[in-house]
């Protein structure tokens, strides 16, 4: 991989990673239209990642800290929050570690990419329907009862898919079971710690040799480098974003975006 190649990679990645649009799908659509196949650019695609989730760590780093102490000092807020962080990603880290090698196998392609993008896409907008009719039931994730909160892990499954995305799955829980728009996308957000964190951490150990070796230290750095800036950037933008609009835009592009593949599928 050239360093251009790597930094546009990583912009991608920052730019996709916390808005409902697949930053995996998009990087593997992008990766293919640049000719770039294989093991080692397939597990950077994953490793990538790493840097935007360091972007989420910092942004929430108050509430990260306040969770930590309270946890702690056995606060009920921070413990009921540590709970249901638990209940939503450990469906998604248990199946992912089972089905990992598979899904790579299957689904790092375009065509089950578009097919994500296309029917996450519908999804958003029957979800955005529902935030509408429905008013919210909790303030907050930490609010959320156990039921709820296992809905929202159960819902996070779907992210596997690649073009699904991750923050669109386990936002679509969130709403569903009952917050509202900004707490649902901070929920997403910290789900992203555990879930994201242990899949990246995992796959660069597993592929470290064969990334030093094709893709390089030096390239791998400025890649989390750059995810890292632009996804800090992103979730400040997106978080104001949701204060005054719904998710109607970003179904509507993908949709486009899916028809788009699947029409360029036929020459």
């Amino acid at each position: 991989m050239e360093l251009w190649q790597v930094v546009l990679l990583s912009v991608v990645e920052g730019l996709t990673e916390f808005v409902p649009v697949s930053s995996t799908g998009h990087l593997i659509l992008l990766s293919r239209l640049l000719g770039l196949k294989g093991p080692a650019v397939d597990a950077f695609l994953v490793v990538v990642q790493l840097g935007a989730l360091l972007a989420a760590v910092v942004y929430y780093r108050k509430t990260i800290g306040e969770t930590i102490v309270g946890i702690v000092q056995k606060r009920p807020a921070a413990l009921l929050l540590f709970r249901n962080l638990i209940l939503g990603s450990l469906p998604l880290l248990a199946v992912g570690y089972l089905l990992g090698k598979r899904i790579k196998a299957q689904l790092f392609a375009p065509l089950p990419v578009a097919l994500a993008l296309g029917v996450g896409g519908l999804l958003m907008l029957l979800i955005e329907r529902h935030r509408r009719r429905h008013a919210a039931t909790f303030e907050s994730a930490s609010a959320l009862p156990p039921k709820q909160a296992l809905t929202v892990g159960l819902c996070h499954l779907f992210a596997l898919w690649p073009g699904t995305s991750r923050s669109l799955a386990s936002m679509s829980g969130a709403l569903i079971a009952g917050l509202p728009t900004k707490a649902a996308a901070d929920y997403a957000f910290l789900l992203a710690i555990p879930t994201l964190g242990t899949a990246t951490v995992y796959e660069l150990l597993k592929e470290r040799h064969t990334l030093l070796a094709e893709v390089g230290l030096f390239h791998m750095s400025v890649g989390l480098a750059v995810s890292f800036a632009v996804g800090w950037l992103v979730i400040a933008a997106f978080l104001r974003y949701l204060r005054g609009h719904g998710l109607g835009l970003l179904a509507l592009y993908r949709v486009v975006l899916a028809a788009v593949v699947l029409w360029l599928r036929r020459f």
